[in-house]
Protein backbone atom coordinates (compact mmCIF):
# COMPACT_ATOMS: atom_id res chain seq x y z
CA UNK A 1 0.00 0.00 0.00
CA UNK A 2 1.22 3.49 -0.63
CA UNK A 3 0.50 6.62 0.86
CA UNK A 4 0.42 9.84 -1.65
CA UNK A 5 0.65 13.14 0.61
CA UNK A 6 0.49 15.93 -0.82
CA UNK A 7 0.39 19.72 0.94
CA UNK A 8 0.19 23.22 -0.27
CA UNK A 9 0.61 27.08 0.67
CA UNK A 10 -2.08 29.20 -1.31
CA UNK A 11 -1.41 32.86 -2.83
CA UNK A 12 -3.36 35.09 -0.46
CA UNK A 13 -7.10 36.05 -2.30
CA UNK A 14 -7.50 33.31 -4.02
CA UNK A 15 -9.52 31.54 -1.47
CA UNK A 16 -12.26 30.94 -3.76
CA UNK A 17 -10.12 29.39 -6.22
CA UNK A 18 -8.66 26.76 -3.13
CA UNK A 19 -11.87 26.03 -2.15
CA UNK A 20 -13.14 24.93 -6.07
CA UNK A 21 -9.60 22.91 -5.98
CA UNK A 22 -9.99 20.78 -2.97
CA UNK A 23 -13.80 20.39 -3.18
CA UNK A 24 -12.56 18.98 -6.69
CA UNK A 25 -10.18 17.02 -5.65
CA UNK A 26 -11.57 15.25 -3.10
CA UNK A 27 -14.48 14.25 -6.05
CA UNK A 28 -12.24 12.30 -7.63
CA UNK A 29 -12.34 9.53 -5.11
CA UNK A 30 -15.11 7.28 -6.50
CA UNK A 31 -14.29 8.49 -9.98
CA UNK A 32 -10.71 7.27 -10.05
CA UNK A 33 -10.26 3.72 -9.54
CA UNK A 34 -7.04 3.27 -8.29
CA UNK A 35 -7.67 5.61 -5.74
CA UNK A 36 -8.44 3.41 -2.56
CA UNK A 37 -8.81 6.06 0.08
CA UNK A 38 -8.75 9.96 -0.31
CA UNK A 39 -8.86 12.27 2.50
CA UNK A 40 -8.24 16.21 1.46
CA UNK A 41 -8.03 19.08 4.42
CA UNK A 42 -7.53 22.02 5.36
CA UNK A 43 -5.35 23.02 8.07
CA UNK A 44 -6.49 23.53 11.75
CA UNK A 45 -3.87 26.31 12.37
CA UNK A 46 -4.02 29.88 10.93
CA UNK A 47 -0.11 30.70 9.38
CA UNK A 48 0.67 27.13 8.91
CA UNK A 49 3.38 26.73 6.41
CA UNK A 50 0.56 25.07 4.34
CA UNK A 51 -3.09 25.60 4.06
CA UNK A 52 -4.66 22.29 2.78
CA UNK A 53 -3.21 18.51 2.43
CA UNK A 54 -4.29 15.35 0.50
CA UNK A 55 -3.38 11.92 1.99
CA UNK A 56 -4.29 9.32 -0.91
CA UNK A 57 -3.81 5.44 -0.83
CA UNK A 58 -3.08 3.10 -3.71
CA UNK A 59 -2.33 -0.05 -4.09
CA UNK A 60 1.25 0.89 -6.01
CA UNK A 61 3.48 3.34 -7.38
CA UNK A 62 2.01 2.72 -10.65
CA UNK A 63 -1.42 3.10 -9.37
CA UNK A 64 -0.04 6.78 -8.18
CA UNK A 65 1.27 7.96 -11.73
CA UNK A 66 -1.96 6.75 -12.85
CA UNK A 67 -3.63 8.76 -11.10
CA UNK A 68 -1.64 11.65 -11.56
CA UNK A 69 -1.93 11.78 -15.56
CA UNK A 70 -5.59 11.31 -15.48
CA UNK A 71 -6.96 13.72 -17.68
CA UNK A 72 -9.43 14.49 -14.04
CA UNK A 73 -6.84 14.95 -11.80
CA UNK A 74 -4.76 16.83 -14.40
CA UNK A 75 -8.14 19.45 -15.05
CA UNK A 76 -8.39 19.86 -10.96
CA UNK A 77 -4.18 19.87 -10.69
CA UNK A 78 -4.51 23.16 -13.10
CA UNK A 79 -6.33 25.12 -10.67
CA UNK A 80 -4.18 24.13 -8.04
CA UNK A 81 -0.89 25.66 -10.08
CA UNK A 82 -2.45 29.04 -10.79
CA UNK A 83 -2.85 29.76 -7.06
CA UNK A 84 -0.26 27.70 -4.86
CA UNK A 85 2.52 29.70 -3.71
CA UNK A 86 4.21 26.22 -2.29
CA UNK A 87 3.89 22.72 -2.72
CA UNK A 88 5.33 19.36 -1.23
CA UNK A 89 4.40 15.28 -1.91
CA UNK A 90 5.88 11.89 -0.69
CA UNK A 91 4.78 8.80 -1.70
CA UNK A 92 5.51 6.52 1.36
CA UNK A 93 4.97 2.77 2.45
CA UNK A 94 2.88 2.02 4.47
Amino acid sequence: MIQHVVMWKFRAGTEAQAEEFLTGLAALEGQIDCIRAMSVRRSAVENSAYDAALIAEFDTLEDVEKYKNDPRHLKVAAICKEIRTERCAIDVEK
